[in-house]
């Protein structure tokens, strides 16, 4: 495609007419990912201002750059670059991208799933019950993106909204018929899923995360909620009606809803749940009837992300009883109470929760289903939402016969100094601190007697620490099979 041809309708300033049919190859706004005869669009970041990358995106080999900077003096500089002003980049380039890739979405049955708990766990049920309805779906989320065997690890939950676009363009030519994406309220906010034709979204439900991002949850609800406003009216909504949050969306969309949950009347809800240490089950009761569903899940909070993931795909008109195969075949998602064993006399999961309300639900999960003692290992993140951290040492301190308290991704601040922050929300002296992560799980494993249960909490599926100097290779499973030398 010429610049004349891409800038059609999208653009009305000035084009030095040098340049006006070269062809563009890619669009980018990450001056790593240009490629020869890319287009670079200089974006204000939360934390970097792409003006400051250009130079890096020419030496890349730029042929043309947007920016809202001074282009007079870059033109001077440049010779051999095109550069366009633009008043607002962002939107610049989302209008590029759709020129270029067109909408994939519209090709693509695309289903968003928000909320601060529960998003990973219900793309993977997703998947699975599509497949065992025969239909392929490609997924975007926090452990990865993929389809079928194709895989590329994540970098952030949701990606930027050029990745998503040419991932969605991807499944297009490839005639998949469905996306699941695990949509941030990040993601929400800085647009990264702008313009996607959500045929389908579910709402897990709100406690507070991110609140260093958003400063109050009244914030972080209303980002959540661009989501399902912006849906069409002939697409669903999917939300548990037992969250609070979620009863407040319900007059929000003019999409169809699907309500679910538990305590509340609701159109799909769950019956006669038995939790116990190796799994749940339950009566799936929707409009359609009963289905009796076993799975390797344990907790009331992944019954709740079954009866979400059965929402959304009895909305799509699947059958009852695809739904309960899918669920049921399904045996593990990465990180998410993962078990490790090796022959121990005692249980080992590995689990991502990070935030107040998902540290609880898991410790809850264990506790509901064993009378044995659980040993925790956690940690809190750094430059994250400090608000949460005594909440999770409180919810540690109820929950738990013994926490370690240890590092989780200090990034740039110091890790004794997040755990002293995390202290204050224990009542009771049945707590150590070891501030080397690695040393805190060998500390769990060795204190741990026949029938405990040991909990390493926040990384879940990472297999990496963050600190100030960047990122050091950390994999918690690969540590516990060391120790075991299994």
């Amino acid at each position: 495609m010429t610049l004349s041809e891409l800038l059609a309708g999208i653009y009305d300033g000035e084009i030095d007419p040098r340049f006006k049919e070269t062809e563009i190859f890619s669009i980018s706004c990450d001056s790593r990912k240009v490629m020869m005869g890319g287009l670079f669009v200089a974006l204000q970041g939360f934390a970097q201002n792409g003006a400051d990358f250009i130079e890096a995106a020419i030496g890349k080999g730029a042929y043309a750059v947007a920016t809202s900077a001074d282009v007079d003096r870059l033109r001077k500089e440049y010779h051999r670059v095109c550069f366009l002003k633009v008043d607002n980049p962002r939107e610049f380039l989302q209008g590029a991208v759709y020129k270029y890739l067109g909408n994939p979405s519209n090709d693509v049955r695309t289903i968003g799933i928000t909320g601060t708990n529960g998003k990973t766990t219900i793309t993977y049920l997703i998947e699975s019950i599509l497949k065992e309805a025969g239909k392929e779906c490609g997924v975007v989320g926090t452990v990865n993106y993929r389809l079928a065997d194709n895989v590329v690890p994540a970098r952030q939950t949701t990606p930027s909204f050029i990745d998503n676009q040419h991932f969605l363009k991807g499944l297009a030519l490839q005639r998949v018929p469905y996306c699941a994406i695990e949509v941030s309220s990040h993601a929400l906010t800085q647009g990264r899923v702008h313009g996607i034709n959500f045929r389908g979204a579910v709402f897990t439900n709100l406690t507070n995360d991110h609140l260093d991002y958003h400063e109050t949850i009244e914030n972080y609800f209303a980002v959540k909620s661009l989501l399902f406003t912006g849906l069409a009216s002939e697409a669903t909504a999917v939300i548990n009606i037992d969250d609070p949050y979620g009863r407040r969306l319900l007059p929000m969309t003019k999409a169809n809803v699907f309500t679910y949950g538990i305590k509340n009347q609701a159109d799909v809800m769950a019956k006669d749940v038995q939790l116990d240490i190796s799994g749940s089950r339950l009566i799936l009761a929707c409009p359609t009837g009963e289905s009796e569903i076993q799975t390797p899940f344990i907790g009331i909070y992944n019954v709740y992300n079954i009866l979400a993931a059965a929402s959304i795909c009895l909305a799509e008109r699947l059958d009852l009883n695809i739904i309960k195969r899918g669920i049921e075949r399904l045996s593990i998602v990465p990180g998410r109470l993962e078990r490790v064993s090796c022959g121990q006399d005692f249980s080992i999961f590995i689990d991502y929760a990070h935030t107040p309300d998902a540290l609880e639900n898991v410790l809850t999960a264990l506790r509901e289903v064993s009378r044995t003692r659980i040993i925790l290992v956690f940690g809190c993140g750094g430059n994250r939402d400090k608000s949460k951290r005594a909440l999770m040492g409180n919810a540690a301190d109820r929950l738990a016969d013994f926490s370690i308290v240890t590092s989780d991704n200090p990034r740039n601040e110091d890790p004794r100094s997040i755990i002293d922050q995390i202290i204050p929300g224990f009542h009771h002296d049945h707590y150590k601190v070891i501030v080397n992560r690695k040393e805190a799980i060998h500390h769990a494993l060795k204190m741990a007697k026949p029938g405990d249960m040991v909990l390493i909490a926040g990384k879940g599926h990472e297999n990496y620490q963050v600190f100030a100097d960047g990122p050091v290779h950390f994999n918690e499973r690969e540590i516990i099979e060391k120790i075991f030398k299994c």
